[in-house]
This record gives C-alpha cells, structure tokens and sequence, in this order.
C-alpha cells in the first residue's frame, strides 16, 4: 500500500479511535448519575475504553512515527466532534428545564 493512503487511513482510524472513546466517556457517565456501583462503571469503563484505544494506537502506528501523529490528530478530532454533540443534543433540555421554572 502507498505511504499517503496509509496516512489517510491512521488519520481516520484515530477519529474512530476517539469517537469510540469520548462517546464511551459521555455514555458512561449519563449511566453513573443513575447506578448504584457508579465507581464500577467509572473504573470498567475506563478500562476497557483506555484499552481499545491503546491497542489501536500501537496496531496503528506499525512502529512509524508519522502514522502514531495522524492517529493523535484523529483521536483529538474526534474529541471536539463528540463535545460538540454532546452539547447540542444536551440544549434543548436545558432550555425545556428552565422554561418550567419560568411559569
């Protein structure tokens, strides 16, 4: 495989990577607010999200330098996507919560 594909390829494989960990992230915590072992949740979850994305890292970056920086990059893409989701699927209940406390 040629050298650009193959860095497109850890540069998208990085925003999986990071999707998969800060939507893990957000995911678990709307499920510790409501759980009783919450710090059961909190530490398995990180776990298993730490460990995915370190696997991936390392399968990734094959020992090169360059496709370890694209996957960075991805990873951290992704975790300006996943905010921004967050926060926008989180407003209109906010508004709806504060519009009841108005009447």
């Amino acid at each position: 495989m040629n050298e650009p594909l193959t860095l497109v390829l850890a540069l998208v494989t990085g925003v999986l990577l990071g999707a998969m960990f800060f939507g893990g992230l957000w995911w678990t915590v709307r499920q510790v607010v409501s759980s009783k072992r919450s710090a059961l949740w909190c530490f398995g979850s990180l776990l298993l999200r730490m460990s995915l994305a370190l696997a991936g890292f390392y399968f990734i970056s094959g020992g090169h330098w360059e496709r370890l920086l694209l996957c960075l990059l991805g990873f951290v893409v992704a975790r300006l996507i996943v905010i921004r989701l967050t926060r926008a699927a989180e407003k209109p209940t906010c508004l709806a919560q504060e519009a009841g406390h108005a009447s």
